[in-house]
């Protein structure tokens, strides 16, 4: 049996690696599915066996797992190709008789109507079809999805978002990579679905004031409405497509669906989650 991470070449699938190995699991009992061996050569150094698979490819998934496997399917980063990608893994899952599927999706699960969510709900739908013995990880925002964008709120003194007075229950990734470890060490998360987000909710308004406070730079929070946003977006460079589902993110905030503070990821982990503060810290710090 061994403990599988797939995406592990990722920034989460690299700290639940670390978590593993941390958390004493045997590196010769972690198996990473990755598609190139050679952005994971460092992973392979540390003892961990590579398993080469692509969830674009469902024939290379085949050999990814093994009868009694603990597997975390992290999603896939490529919107709009998820769920044929997700639906490959699931299915190749199935086949070798896997002991758990724990699945990284949204906060809200179900009740999440934003655009972002749609993929997420129906790996949730196909993975209970499938009968696999199953965990939830429905994680919120990620502290670094703002805090990795300073330098444009740095140079413009703005935070701009069309978030309105909505708040954001963010929280590190690496808290998000360490509930992902506690749920495939653990005992008892079968069946379980977590909502996971940080211990506290915080408005844009907060956020650019901490950014300021840090920053000894004056920063303001723009709240523009939904085109303009659009429009900035698509100036910067990102893809209209994506720049259409960050803005609908926007609107989910405002309608206060990332705000959630159940205290699940608290509690999987074992401490409070790391506070927003320390992530504009460290990214001020470079």
């Amino acid at each position: 049996m061994s403990i599988v991470v797939t995406g592990a070449t990722g920034h989460l699938g690299r700290l639940v690696i670390d978590g593993l190995l941390d958390a004493r699991v045997p590196a010769g009992q972690i198996a990473a599915v990755v598609r190139d061996k050679e952005k994971a050569a460092d992973i392979a150094a540390r003892g961990v066996e590579l398993r080469v698979a692509d969830y674009s490819a469902p024939e290379t998934l085949s050999g990814a797992f093994a009868a009694g496997d603990r597997v975390l399917l992290i999603s896939g980063s490529e919107v709009g190709q998820r769920v044929p990608q997700h639906t490959a893994v699931i299915d190749a899952a199935r086949a070798a008789g896997v002991e758990l599927l724990a699945y990284t999706g949204v906060l809200g699960g179900p009740d999440a109507d934003f655009d972002l969510a749609a993929e997420h709900k129906e790996t949730e739908r196909l993975i209970l079809e499938s009968g696999l013995p199953h965990t939830f990880l429905r994680n919120g925002w990620y502290h670094e999805n703002y805090t990795a964008n300073l330098a444009p709120v740095l140079e413009h003194g703005a935070v701009v978002a069309s978030a309105g007075e909505g708040r954001v229950a963010s929280a590190s990734r690496a808290d998000y990579a360490a509930a992902a470890v506690a749920v495939l060490t653990g005992e008892g998360h079968e069946g379980k679905a977590y909502e996971l987000s940080g211990d506290v909710a915080w408005s844009f308004a907060e956020y650019a004031a901490e950014v300021a406070r840090q920053s000894g730079k004056d920063i303001s929070y723009a709240n523009v409405p939904a085109e303009q946003n659009l429009a900035i977006l698509t100036g910067a460079g990102l893809p209209e497509p994506l720049a259409a589902i960050l803005v609908d993110v926007d609107s989910a905030i405002e309608r206060g669906l990332l705000a959630g503070t159940s205290g699940d990821l608290a509690r999987l982990i074992g401490r409070p989650t790391t506070p927003v503060a320390d992530a504009i810290s460290a990214a001020l710090k470079g």
